[in-house]
């Protein structure tokens, strides 16, 4: 009796790996033309940007952006804002970082309150705090003062802060901290010997998204800041583009200087920022 070949079956078609890729690259498309877009009209000049608004420059204008840099003082704003960014992430690590290895290692009674309570105040908007706020710190002489805007920054990005780097602690092997223990550690020298070497990807990684959200933060600042020497990147941008609402060319190149920092920092440290968020996820 003759035996019938066994059918193989077809390999499956890989339409839903295509299509995924079709999809990111329109994504990224929508995501790139505007920033691409902008680019040009920076390098034009401002009657070619009227003839031209999308694409490349028949003659480059380099002259665009120390004008805008001068016209819009803006190293002046962004020595404030990276101030601002320098100081809050400083801030906001030292507190998160202890606070997170608190909750994290050290079985505090309450400890499953206080997440709780953090993230109950994290998911309230800040506008509901704004008028009480504002009059404290004019009571506290924190109006326009860079120290009091730091303090608002820091207050707003610890929560974030600490659920991450808690997930990250978490997943920890806890056999090194025994053995420091064991060889007569104390706790601070537990943290910042052995946790903290360890979670450095953690750190990182809320360090760069706390200073992405303090460079482009602009309700905050425009409320407790009216100081044009005080001003951020980002209202000094504002009032930038008011003044020069129809020079598209230099308000253009100003918003490529504005982006360009964080940018490039960001690009720069992307996969340890991936690495970061993932691996501290794992774990809640």
């Amino acid at each position: 009796m003759a035996t019938t070949p066994a059918i193989r079956p077809r390999p499956p078609l890989r339409l839903g790996l295509t299509t995924n890729y079709l999809i990111l690259i329109v994504l990224t498309m929508f995501a790139l033309a505007p920033i691409v877009v902008m680019g040009f009209n920076s390098l034009k000049s401002n009657a070619e940007v009227g003839r031209n608004p999308l694409g490349p420059p028949a003659a480059i204008q380099w002259n665009n952006y120390p004008r805008a840099w001068e016209q819009g003082e803006f190293g002046k704003t962004t020595r404030n804002s990276a101030i601002l960014v320098a100081s809050t992430v400083i801030g906001v690590l030292a507190l998160g970082g202890m606070a997170a290895y608190s909750l994290a290692r050290l079985n505090l009674p309450g400890g499953g309150m206080v997440m709780l309570l953090l993230l109950v105040i994290s998911t309230l908007p800040i506008q509901l705090f704004l008028v009480p706020l504002f009059f404290l710190w004019k009571n506290l002489g924190l109006i326009n003062n860079l120290a009091g805007l730091t303090l608002i920054y820091t207050a707003t990005n610890a929560p974030f802060a600490i659920f991450l780097l808690r997930s990250y602690m978490v997943q920890l092997p806890a056999d090194f901290e025994d053995a420091a223990r064991v060889d007569g550690a104390n706790e601070w020298q537990v943290f910042s010997k052995v946790v903290l070497p360890l979670s450095w990807p953690g750190f990182l990684t809320v360090g760069l998204v706390v200073g992405l959200g303090v460079w482009n933060e602009f309700l905050l600042a425009t409320v407790f800041i009216s100081n044009p020497d005080l001003f951020p990147v980002a209202t000094s941008y504002y009032r930038f583009t008011s003044r020069f609402s129809r020079d598209w060319s230099l308000t253009s190149a100003a918003a490529v200087m504005m982006i360009a920092p964080i940018l490039i920092l960001f690009l720069a440290l992307q996969r340890r920022f991936i690495d970061g968020l993932t691996q501290g996820g794992l774990k809640g």
